[in-house]
């Protein structure tokens, strides 16, 4: 199951009043906001699970797709599998303070540079 999707935009304003206006008729609506780092979460329940941000050197090219892990065993699986699939290290398996409490996550770039994740929703964390 996917848990959300990222997509680059190229004038982050333009693109997040599009998505807001695009997106309403189906329960869409903006989430979650980081305006420093020019990235936005749309969702039509409690969690963003389309996601915005202006392409920079600081940020990976491609798309991001974050799939969602049972637990964090399945998290550590995929980051070793993916590993020895050709994939390359974008962020070992720990829990992404940054994301939100009990947010455990791995990332890897595939072949052509896609950043690739397994999260699991932690609802007891203990970091």
């Amino acid at each position: 199951m996917i848990d959300h999707v990222t997509i680059n935009v190229s004038n982050f304003e333009k693109s997040k009043d599009f998505y807001l206006k695009a997106l309403k008729p189906l329960g869409y609506g903006l989430i979650r906001e980081f305006a420093e780092w020019r990235v936005a979460g749309f969702g039509a329940g409690g969690k963003p699970d389309l996601w915005i941000h202006t392409q920079t050197d600081a940020l990976p090219q491609g798309i991001h797709i974050a799939f969602a892990a049972e637990d964090k065993k399945i998290v550590e699986e995929f980051y070793k599998a993916a590993l020895s699939a050709g994939g390359k290290d974008n962020g070992k398996p720990e829990y992404q303070k940054d994301y939100g409490p009990g947010y455990f996550g791995a990332f890897v770039f595939d072949p052509d540079g896609h950043n690739i994740e397994a999260v699991f929703r932690d609802p007891s964390p203990t970091k």
